[in-house]
């Protein structure tokens, strides 16, 4: 399990699916945010359904989070995109309704960091999200991703385009916000 101050990032537990699924995966504006896709429902163990993690797929890691102290799934995390030649990924992740707005994010992202530049030897992880999702542009640059562009209604989410804020973070300035 990889460590954070609040949160561990660990691999993802068949008890952790249906969780997952019904408060993250079933929740139709969630999922329109977070992917940039129509939400569509799944069959309960259908293994192509969002969080199932069958083998391990070129470029991604998913994890499971939970809280340190208490040991509840508190959401979900990924390093994707990850490529080996220029030593990039991007940083996602999804916390349950009842874990929102206790700073599991702003943890969450630092361990992603570690991982990807410590265990992984990136020199280059990026996070895109919507311009109004607040949480997780506060939770990048306590982390010190930088804002680095705006794609202008680039994704549409229940009928309506919205902007997406693209940040970035590389090694140098994640080791030297460490020292």
């Amino acid at each position: 399990m990889l460590k954070g101050d609040k949160v561990g990032l660990r691999a993802r537990h068949e008890t952790d699916i249906p969780v997952l699924q019904e408060e993250l995966g079933g929740d139709v504006l969630v999922t329109a945010r977070a992917t940039g896709m129509p939400w569509r429902p799944f069959t309960p163990g259908a293994t192509e359904a969002p969080f199932v993690v069958g083998d391990a797929k070129d470029g991604v890691a998913h994890f499971s989070v939970v809280d340190l102290e208490s040991g509840d799934l508190v959401g979900a995390a990924n390093l994707w995109g990850t490529d080996t030649y220029l030593r990039s990924a991007h940083v996602g992740l999804g916390l349950r309704p009842s874990a929102r707005g206790k700073g599991y994010a702003t943890d969450v992202v630092a361990v992603l960091c570690h991982y990807g530049f410590v265990v992984h030897g990136l020199h280059r992880l990026q996070i895109e999200t919507l311009a109004d999702n607040f949480a997780m542009l506060r939770a990048a640059e306590r982390n010190g991703f930088v804002r680095e562009g705006v794609r202008r209604g680039s994704h549409w989410v229940m009928g309506e385009f919205l902007d997406e804020v693209i940040l970035g973070l590389l090694v140098d300035e994640w080791q030297a916000a460490a020292a």
